[in-house]
């Protein structure tokens, strides 16, 4: 399961028969290559020399192999964000939390299990912030035999929003962590690796989406930014969305998308306009007060197939929300329902056995002689329920399996240590400064929990539980003025990480894990782990 917040601002086929098995093997090889973007060139770390990286595409309930080789000088792990890998923690792929990382020169191969995951979900590193430009999207086709709930599109387009920096990521990390501060901005957000025509050295470059008049396009939507939600919005151009974290929806027809970082929204396009060039653009949606954030628009093209003379410059869309609208933010979340039908039920548990409340904040460290640089001196932190995490020296799932004392304490509060106003403008001093830890929730297996997100400063909102067809998602968002609650039934042994899904927030601290324990048939605990883990 993931979260993100920024509110404070703040988851081939096989081929059988009866005794054997043959499965799709891809390859990863991480490596730096030359990239040209914003007038400069710099190396970036990548996969297959791709930015954004190869699309992985499957059906529902295929298992894939993916080796990753390490030709990058720095550590790297890869995860495959919303896929649930039933009893196969070790290819889940957070560093120190299912593996230690890939380190230069090293391999690891990862299998990668499907099961009730359908639509789009996506691949990314895990490892410091190099998801920046390491990441991809994973395609999940319906099983074979069946089909889209929805009219089958004439074609199938991702987008995938991002960040670029004009630094090298890994010095923006750096920078971060040694002042205590919070990090440079983006000096642009991109669309398929593209900033667009508003940014200098851009235009001819710039991602274009072609189309026949009448047909319909699915388009499948990824926010692979590091640091920042998005809306999104075609000129001219109203959207349906019919699926969103690997799973369907309702359809929901609207004139823009708010989509978090870690999330995948896929929607159908109808291309019923006048023939001509249209503006496909995102920009931040960034409420919280004095959080400093990049204001830049990225564009794309819709082009109509024909012969005619396309407008110059072509439309902006005007229904793209401003940086600071959060009713446009939750009016779009909260509009969200799984799709529930016969053949797609949904299962929200009802007789809760674990009720968790979960604080998020960020915090401050003191520094000698206020030498940080962040707020009066401090270093930025942030925590849940008081607790800023720290990543152990061997991974948390190994030492889970292996019996290896002293590396996790298992005492993760159900609730905040201290009770105070949540709603207030600002923190308790004596919440200011949380506690180090690195510490896990221990879950019987089949337990049904419930998980409330508060946020501090925040004010209050009423009580309304949707447990009717809620969406199924794995990048959830705690809106400016509510909260956010799921519900989940623990029946996949193994160590989930939970964490913010802006970096800097997980970097300083917004992070557990939960440990799922083993059921009592064979059929209910952890598969054993490959030979090939990666050593700490």
């Amino acid at each position: 399961m993931w979260l993100n917040l920024k509110f404070l601002s703040w988851l081939v086929l096989i081929v059988g028969a009866i005794h054997c098995q043959a499965y799709v093997h891809h390859t990863f090889v991480v490596k730096e290559t030359p990239y040209t973007r914003l007038c400069s060139t710099k190396n970036i770390l990548t996969v297959n020399g791709q930015f954004p990286g190869p699309a992985l595409h499957v059906h529902q309930g295929d298992t894939i192999f993916v080796d990753v080789h390490n030709r990058g000088n720095f550590n790297i792990t890869i995860h495959w964000h919303g896929v649930i890998q039933p009893r196969y923690p070790w290819s889940d792929g957070p560093e120190y939390i299912t593996q230690c990382p890939i380190q230069p020169g090293g391999k690891f191969r990862q299998k990668i299990i499907f099961s009730t995951e359908v639509g789009t979900l996506w691949w990314h590193a895990h490892s410091e912030w190099w998801r920046a430009t390491v990441h991809g999207a994973i395609i999940i086709h319906p099983k074979k035999g069946t089909k889209y709930p929805f009219p089958l599109p004439h074609a199938e387009v991702p987008i995938i929003f991002g960040e670029w920096w004009k630094q090298q990521i890994l010095a923006v990390y750096n920078e971060a962590i040694f002042t205590g501060a919070a990090p440079n901005v983006s000096d642009a957000y991109t669309i398929n690796g593209q900033p667009g025509v508003l940014y200098p050295c851009s235009k001819p470059d710039t991602f274009k989406l072609k189309v026949d008049h009448g047909k319909t396009y699915l388009l499948r939507l990824i926010n692979s930014a590091v640091m920042d939600i998005l809306f999104f919005a075609i000129a001219k151009h109203n959207v349906t969305v019919v699926g969103t974290d690997g799973s369907y929806t309702k359809p929901l027809e609207s004139s823009y998308v708010t989509i978090s970082p870690g999330q995948t929204i896929d929607v159908l396009l109808k291309a019923n306009q006048k023939s001509d060039h249209y503006y496909m653009a995102a920009r931040a949606y960034s409420a919280a007060h004095g959080v400093v954030y990049d204001n830049t628009t990225t564009t794309s093209i819709l082009e109509y197939n024909g012969n005619y003379t396309p407008s110059s410059p072509p439309s902006l869309p005007n229904n793209l929300p401003y940086f600071n609208n959060t009713n446009a933010s939750v009016s779009f979340t909260s509009s969200l329902r799984s799709l529930a039908d016969k053949n797609h039920p949904v299962s929200v548990p009802i007789n809760i056995t674990k009720r968790l409340f979960f604080v998020i904040s960020v915090n401050m460290f003191p520094c000698p002689n206020n030498s940080c640089a962040g707020p009066n001196g401090t270093r930025l932190a942030a925590s849940v329920n008081n607790i800023s995490f720290v990543n152990p020296y061997i991974d948390i799932l190994q030492a889970y399996y292996r019996h290896v004392n002293g590396v996790f304490g298992t005492n993760f509060p159900d609730f905040p240590l201290y009770l105070f106003n949540f709603t207030a403008e600002d923190l308790p001093l004596y919440l200011e400064t949380p506690r180090h830890g690195t510490k896990v929730k221990i879950l019987k297996f089949n337990t049904t929990v419930e998980l409330v997100f508060q946020g501090t400063t925040l004010d209050k909102d009423p009580l309304r539980y949707n447990l009717v067809d809620p969406p199924f998602m794995n990048t959830i968002a705690v809106p400016l003025d509510g909260w956010t609650a799921i519900r989940f039934r623990a029946n996949n042994p193994g160590v989930w990480f939970l964490h913010c899904h802006f970096d800097q927030h997980m970097t300083w601290g917004m992070d557990m894990a939960f440990v799922v324990k083993n059921g009592k048939s064979r059929k209910s605990h952890i598969l054993p782990p490959p030979p090939d883990m990666p050593p700490c």
